[in-house]
């Protein structure tokens, strides 16, 4: 949502705005009847995003000094304050446009990182950062822009404060937040591709038909919140939280705001626009107006502003655009399925795909639309986000095919030759399908590097460790440019800078809580801990609100003075447990909660948040850390 000047309508400006939209669409469609588009020269485009990381690898939340040191027009803010973008120039869709636009994202990212290091800070390309924590998401991180304080005002208002997150991967996240600022999570790599409009609805058909494989080989976000997922979990964490729906006592078929559609286009992008208009209630107005009617009658061409906002506010994964360049309207097909990374040549690899696809697919499939259900293609975009590679296709006429199967045999011939019918440089083309068929060949995907690491590291050191050297990997692996197919995986460098004093209690906290109530009986908590090996055991109430606390200690003085009371007798676990424990919340340092421990002789602290039991961090938590700096302090020194 470009769009700078914007606020939150009120109902009589609600109204006139609402006017200014559907008097865009009757201008455009005006214009589209006049045949006023540029259609003879097709351009490319891309939008670049990164999250900015501290030496740490946590999220850094300086990007408007990095952007006012930088001054440069083509770099802008994104919604959270650990987020960039860069805007690309277009290119024309011809010769070495893909090299020129590997070149021109690696100057600038070169560019920002030189400035970000001033901040003490770093870029990193990755569909969702790992180590992001809640904390990170507080609206006190929102980019003090006004259009994003709009922007989550106005979807609080339709859906309410609390989101909601149940994401089912490997493992699953139940999750609750207060603002849609879980968005932010999300870093893509978009591509853009200038449409004739008569062609616009079979290019957008198309779009969505290879939308699904164009992700499979493509993901890079199989990890959020320390929990393995989706192999792309950007797709499901997006419409999750920016979803405005609400539940009801009858069945209504609503969509979310961020969609694939309901259906293929049948004769233009005009479609799109009613469709919005008509399913998705506005939510912010542009306070520039513009009457874009009398612009077209005078001889100007009109920017639409009032149809650009509210486009802006509807996040389909491929998504119409309209702009204008040197007073001449042209059309856009923006996709925004891929995420960011894990290299810019894995980037450009992935759009030489889905460009070449664009430009050849209606050759093989003049409609495809007769020859793939719509739905097939929708399951297909959610199946390659759940799977990536490991997944497979409905294609044509029904057919079930896996799919690297379907890449390398039919989509990846067919997107060379739509690069060569565009005259894009053989040379280039060669290039970047070769990285991508090994690539598909060997599986080794973003998702699937980061999730092998994850799984290795996770048998040698503590989760936060583990996504810590991840990310420090692949910082690494970027700096060589070496496709992501080609990395080893990720190793813990025992001369990093891992400093965990530093960091907060949610990042080592223990989530997989044995819990009993207080009208249990003791007998119970005493199995408990030999089950699980555990010498903490909390108490709380069927609404997760922590009561108390049985330790090891508590129980063996219990056992003590069992031998002198009754053997029936039952005793609940009320009567033993230490009431009002001392506690400590996720976001304090665990450098407090050693401190605490040590000053109280506790080994155990519950981590509450609003009263509600989240965690457990023990002392056993801080010998794992304690291992890992004593190691690493050790090999210091046999390097000095």
């Amino acid at each position: 949502m470009g769009e700078e000047k914007v606020t939150i309508p009120k109902k009589q400006e609600l109204q006139h705005f609402v006017k200014n939209i559907l008097n865009d669409v009757r201008v455009l469609e005006m214009m589209l009847e006049a045949d006023v588009f540029d259609t003879e020269t097709i351009r490319i485009g891309a939008e670049q995003e990164v999250c900015l990381i501290d030496k740490n690898g946590k999220p850094a939340m300086n990007s408007l000094q990095i952007l006012e040191k930088a001054n440069n027009p083509l770099f802008t803010t994104e919604l959270a304050k650990f987020n960039l973008e860069t805007n690309l120039n277009p290119l024309e869709f011809k010769g070495k446009c893909l090299s020129e636009l590997e070149k021109n994202i690696i100057d600038l990212l070169g560019e920002i990182k030189t400035t970000a290091k001033e901040f003490d800070t770093n870029i990193i390309l990755v569909g969702i950062l790992p180590t992001i924590r809640k904390f990170d998401l507080d609206i006190e991180n929102l980019t003090p822009i006004p259009r994003y304080h709009s922007l989550m005002q106005a979807l609080a208002k339709l859906r309410g404060a609390s989101i909601e997150l149940n994401i089912n991967g490997i493992d699953e996240l139940l999750f609750k937040h207060d603002s849609p600022m879980l968005e932010a999570c999300n870093t893509g790599f978009q591509v853009h591709l200038q449409v004739d409009p008569n062609d616009f609805a079979t290019k957008y058909n198309i779009a969505q038909a290879i939308a699904g494989p164009a992700l499979a080989v493509g993901t890079f976000s199989p990890l959020l919140f320390g929990k393995r997922l989706w192999a792309e979990t950007r797709v499901a964490l997006f419409q999750q939280s920016i979803d405005t729906r609400i539940t009801g006592e009858h069945f209504r078929d609503k969509s979310p705001r961020v969609m694939f559609g309901n259906r293929w286009l049948e004769k233009s992008i005009i479609e799109i626009y009613k469709e919005d208009i008509s399913r998705f209630r506005v939510l912010l107005r542009n306070t520039e107006e513009e009457d874009s009617m009398a612009k077209w009658l005078n001889g100007v061409t009109p920017h639409l502003k009032a149809l650009q906002v509210h486009n802006g506010t509807v996040y389909r994964w491929n998504r119409p655009c309209y702009g204008v360049n040197n007073n001449v309207p042209h059309l856009r097909i923006e996709n925004r399925v891929l995420p960011s990374g894990p290299t810019v040549k894995d980037e450009i690899a992935n759009a030489a795909l889905w460009l070449g696809l664009m430009n050849k697919l209606d050759d093989y499939y003049p409609n495809i639309a007769n020859r793939l259900e719509f739905d097939d293609a929708k399951t297909n975009l959610f199946s390659a986000a759940r799977n990536g590679l490991n997944n497979n296709f409905i294609w044509v006429d029904g057919k079930q095919i896996q799919s690297q199967e379907l890449l390398l045999k039919e989509l990846i011939p067919i997107a060379k030759e739509g690069l060569e019918k565009a005259k894009v440089n053989k040379n280039d083309v060669n290039y970047y399908f070769d990285l991508l068929a090994e690539r598909v060949k060997s599986a080794k995907t973003g998702s699937n590097w980061m999730l092998n690491s994850f799984n290795k590291l996770m048998k040698e050191t503590t989760k936060d460790e583990a996504i810590s050297t991840i990310v420090e990997n692949v910082v690494k692996n970027q700096n060589t440019e070496q496709p992501v197919h080609t990395w080893p995986l990720a190793e813990i460098d025992n001369f990093n800078t891992w400093n965990p004093d530093v960091f907060l209690v949610e990042e080592f906290m223990t989530t997989d809580l044995v819990t009993v109530q207080k009208d249990d009986i003791v007998e119970l908590v005493s199995e408990m801990m030999d089950f699980k090996h555990v010498r903490y055991v909390m108490v709380e109430d069927e609404e997760h609100n922590l009561e108390g606390c049985v330790t090891a200690r508590i129980l063996l003085r219990w056992f003590n003075k069992k031998r002198i009371t009754p053997k029936n007798e039952i005793v609940m676990v009320e009567e033993i447990m230490k009431k009002n424990p001392i506690t400590i919340t996720p976001t304090d340092t665990i450098s407090k909660a050693i401190k605490i421990m040590d000053e109280q002789k506790i080994g155990c602290l519950p981590v509450v948040e609003n009263n509600k039991l989240v965690g457990v961090i023990t002392e056993y938590d801080f010998r794992k850390i304690a291992s890992r700096l004593i190691t690493r302090i050790n090999n210091l020194k046999a390097k000095s």
